[in-house]
């Protein structure tokens, strides 16, 4: 599923390939606004990668740059075109959480923390139809399906042949016990959790109940990893009206730590694939 051109990672590069001149120049972003007469902001979001990047723009910031090598200019040229091509989600319309997805289609690995809800790329289609329908309950039933389709159309990056996605997941034991659909759709819910997570490339771990507080405690998040080293790692914070992303790495390091305590106090493997198959056999009653 990952794409030799994935839009997302290109602007990510290309932002990162641009505030890497800026900062051999030794110009602030607002300088360069200053320069091209346009706002901060937009600096900031070319460098960010959160917006397409232009032939134009490029161009005006290699300008400033004073970018003599051609070599250079047409490299970071083709990258700008090639982020402005649209990826798979693209068909299905305005997605919110359409620069996570193209994240997740090109990264090696995923780490993710979820404490309500199984986590998306295992969720079956009833259990998705259910959440999408209860989390946006004035979303019309065009764009549940929609949602739900991405979804689905996610989970080949973990089943794909060649070079599936690492995927490691720490659940809350609160993700097991809120009915979401009714019974059969839990039981059918977690009996798939427990299949996936006997695949050698996915884990999946219960945090029970017991534990009390932990660093998990503020809610989900996830580190997104990238075989390219030209591409840091990313977290991942699902919000209601937007998302936060965090590249930096005193940020991701945090994050990372505070994952491996979860891993540590969660339940281990086996002990997770128990727990969940005992809950499953809990909504067969």
């Amino acid at each position: 599923m990952a794409s030799s051109v994935n839009p997302t990672v290109r602007r990510r590069r290309l932002g990162q390939e641009l505030r890497r001149l800026r900062e051999i120049k030794g110009m602030t972003a607002e300088e360069v606004a200053e320069r091209l007469l346009v706002s901060q902001s937009k600096i900031s979001r070319l460098e960010n990668g959160r917006r397409s990047i232009s032939q134009r723009d490029v161009r005006d910031l290699c300008g400033v740059y004073e970018v003599e090598d051609q070599r250079i200019v047409d490299s970071l040229m083709q990258m700008a075109k090639d982020s402005r091509q649209q990826g798979w989600w693209h068909a299905f319309g305005d997605i919110p959480y359409s620069v996570y997805i193209g994240l997740e289609t090109d990264a090696e690995s995923l780490r993710t923390y979820e404490p309500q809800i199984i986590t998306g790329l295992l969720q079956t289609r009833p259990y998705a139809e259910a959440l999408i329908q209860g989390a946006l309950p004035e979303t019309s039933v065009a764009d549940v399906e929609k949602r739900v389709q991405v979804r689905i159309r996610r989970q080949e990056r973990i089943s794909a042949e060649h070079n599936p996605l690492r995927l490691w997941v720490v659940l809350d034991e609160a993700c097991l016990r809120r009915v979401v659909g009714g019974r059969q759709v839990m039981r059918e819910q977690l009996e798939h959790v427990a299949e996936m997570s006997q695949l050698p490339h996915i884990t999946v771990q219960v945090l029970p109940y017991d534990v009390g507080a932990h660093p998990g405690i503020n809610g989900q998040y996830s580190i997104l990893e990238f075989a390219d080293t030209a591409d840091s790692s990313v977290v991942y914070i699902e919000g209601v009206t937007s998302d936060l992303y965090l590249e930096k790495a005193p940020d991701v390091q945090k994050y990372t730590v505070m994952y491996e305590h979860l891993r540590a106090q969660a339940l281990n493997v086996e002990q997770s694939r128990q727990r969940i198959e005992d809950v499953a056999k809990e909504y067969a009653r």
